[in-house]
């Protein structure tokens, strides 16, 4: 019988691949793998404990309530807004609001409590991230870095930064210690 799993901490293309990978080789039939998503056909008690060990020992977890489901949701899409780099131009309120069709104040508190930061404060911890990555390609300049994150300046993007990894990016970029996080590892 087809059943709909939603999959916490998938959070690339590479995530999906991996899960594929492994249903192929345990002999596990779906139909669809996407970020937070697996539609499987599951026969018997046994494919169900080894697709649930093949979620938990890749690092993911199966989302077991409604709430899960939405924290996901708006780390996706917080996730795509920086990595993409697009929608910038609404503010975080209004599209995560816009994305999931319930008001702003509802999604805010849920993710609060679910994951410990605000959304702000994760938003920040992404474009942080980002900017590690950035620096580290080194085909950007600090201004323009701050500029493709929407800061209004490089200062302000110097400060946050320091205050996170207790390192300038100055700093950061001629010691070459990439200390980045993988996006689920955020907090």
């Amino acid at each position: 019988m087809e059943k709909i799993f939603y999959i916490k901490n998938m959070v690339c293309d590479r995530c999906k691949q991996v899960l594929r990978t492994e249903f192929n080789n345990a002999s596990i039939s779906f139909s669809k793998v996407d970020l937070g998503e697996v539609v499987v056909n599951i026969t018997s008690e046994k494919e169900l404990l080894i697709f649930k060990n093949i979620i938990i020992t890749n690092g993911f977890e199966i989302a077991s309530n409604e709430t899960d489901l939405q924290v996901e949701k708006m780390k996706e899409l917080l996730q795509d807004r920086i990595t993409i780099q697009t929608g910038f131009d609404v503010k975080i309120s209004e599209y995560i609001a816009t994305k999931l069709h319930k008001e702003y104040s509802v999604l805010s508190k849920m993710f609060s409590t679910n994951v410990g930061v605000t959304i702000e404060k994760y938003v920040i911890y992404l474009k942080i991230e980002k900017a590690k990555e950035l620096i580290q390609m080194g085909q950007l300049s600090f201004s323009e870095i701050a500029y493709s994150l929407n800061y209004k300046s490089s200062s302000h993007l110097a400060k946050q930064f320091k205050l996170l990894t207790g390192f300038s990016m100055t700093t950061y970029k001629t010691t070459k210690n990439w200390n980045r996080k993988t996006l689920d590892k955020i907090v």
